[in-house]
């Protein structure tokens, strides 16, 4: 039977780009114009050449359903998410089919409510270490207020976080070493993630070298952990514990080492650099939109007074939480999901050819005047109850969808509601007008020269 070319397939429109590398140049340089101004012109399925690589950009939130959700078993995570493979292993966010369904089973049981309850605790803990840190910071001459780069601030915090509640120990002291590793991960990852090609990774290049090194560097933190946490037996009540006491319903067997240390290091990496991006875009926007910084303090003031927040609390919030929805609505730290088609299949009238690349952009998606009214609008009102009930479920996809939505959604939320109503309590933080918002597409959606505010104590 003879093999069918790329011109016998009925495809979506899209840009033609340059001769040979199409529309890589422009992927790499700006991929949140090319992506929303394909979006714009095109519409639902936007077809792009990328090098050797057939790219579909999916734009309909019932499209966007029968990738995720309805045709999930025909788009595995390809091409772009073997590079993260040396960093996270086999861990729940690479991992496929069987194997997939099984490390999804044993992780489930970490996110039920009564673990939560006591990760909150640990939350609420280390965010008044941050504050009480915060109060002790001196005022620049003039008696300005203290300035601090809220998005290193909240790395830092989430760092902490997570080792906490994972790990049972706060790596955070040793922020700058861990943190500047996975700065230096992500950035080498995300080279790999847009290069065409990557025979040159196992070349001894200064930048493959120093990728081996900060690997070496977490891999030594959790592995001396896990090996020290099996020798000891005790039972931390974090979630590397309960990894490792939790059996295959269908084997009895437990997670050996480099099973737990994919898992570990897939939580690591993702419970807080996305954690940390939210709330550092949130707290640009409370600042850009004073009434809805007031209505969150009125919110605080009401249900907490002065005291620290629980995790019963976090349900009588719900404007703390429509400002997050809102937040990731504009900035979703997981700004790209991207899926490889197994087999031919076909969307909108078109065909999606196997191996082709198909791409879901929150980013764009969210920001589509087809679906929202005033896109580019902060505005946490559309996510009352009434307004979501009117929406396609898929118009809006910060965690992904189906399946595979994120296991860590709710940790996630919790933590940034918690973090949230706390910081208000105490401080007022105000954008420097001075201090440039540059966008940075990477792995996840961060504030490339960080984001600089002043802390303005509260009474």
């Amino acid at each position: 039977m003879k093999k069918k070319t790329t011109s016998s397939y009925k495809l979506p429109p899209g840009p033609k780009g340059q001769l040979l590398l199409g529309s890589l140049p422009k992927r790499r340089k700006e991929p949140l114009q090319l992506y929303m101004q394909g979006a714009l012109e095109y519409g639902d399925l936007v077809y792009y050449r990328m090098g050797p690589m057939k790219v579909v950009l999916v734009n309909n939130p019932a499209d966007i359903k029968h990738v995720l959700q309805d045709n999930q078993k025909n788009y595995v995570k390809g091409f772009g998410y073997s590079a993260l493979e040396p960093a996270l292993g086999r861990g729940l966010l690479l991992s496929e089919h069987d194997f997939w369904r099984r490390q999804r089973r044993l992780a489930q049981p970490a996110f039920h409510r009564q673990r939560l309850m006591k990760f909150a605790e640990t939350m609420v803990d280390s965010t008044r270490r941050m504050l009480d840190r915060w109060a002790e910071l001196p005022s620049p001459r003039g008696g300005q207020a203290p300035v601090v780069d809220v998005a290193q601030e909240m790395m830092r915090l989430t760092l902490g976080i997570v080792s906490r509640t994972l790990l049972s120990t706060d790596v955070s002291g040793d922020a700058d070493t861990v943190g500047a590793a996975l700065a230096r991960l992500f950035e080498e990852t995300n080279r790999r993630v847009l290069a065409a090609v990557r025979w040159d990774e196992a070349l001894p290049l200064p930048r493959n070298l120093r990728f081996k090194k900060d690997l070496a560097t977490l891999d030594n933190v959790v592995l001396r952990i896990i090996r020290e946490r099996r020798k000891s037996g005790v039972d931390a009540g974090d979630l590397l514990s309960m990894f490792m006491q939790t059996r295959d319903e269908d084997t009895g067997e437990t997670m050996d080492d480099k099973q737990l240390r994919d898992e570990v290091m897939t939580m690591f990496l993702a419970g807080h650099e996305t954690t940390a991006n939210l709330l550092a875009w949130t707290w640009m926007l409370l600042s850009q939109h004073p009434s809805v910084a007031r209505k969150v303090k009125a919110e605080v003031d009401e249900v907490l007074g002065s005291r620290a927040p629980t995790f019963e609390d976090t349900a009588r919030l719900p404007y703390i939480m429509m400002v997050l929805e809102e937040t990731l609505r504009l900035y979703p730290p997981a700004w790209v999901l991207a899926r490889e088609a197994v087999a031919l299949d076909q969307l909108g009238g078109y065909d999606i050819p196997p191996k082709t690349i198909v791409v879901l952009c929150p980013w764009v998606v969210h920001r589509l005047p087809r679906l929202w009214t005033n896109p580019e609008g902060f505005d946490p009102e559309r996510f009352t109850e009434e307004a979501c009930a009117g929406r396609h479920k898929y118009a809006y996809f910060p965690f992904s969808g189906g399946p595979r939505v994120c296991i860590g959604s709710g940790f996630a939320l919790m933590e940034a509601q918690l973090i949230l109503a706390m910081v208000v309590q105490r401080f007022r933080l105000d954008l420097l007008p001075s201090h440039p918002i540059v966008l940075d597409p990477l792995i996840t959606l961060r504030p490339r020269h960080g984001i600089k505010m002043t802390l303005n104590p509260i009474g």
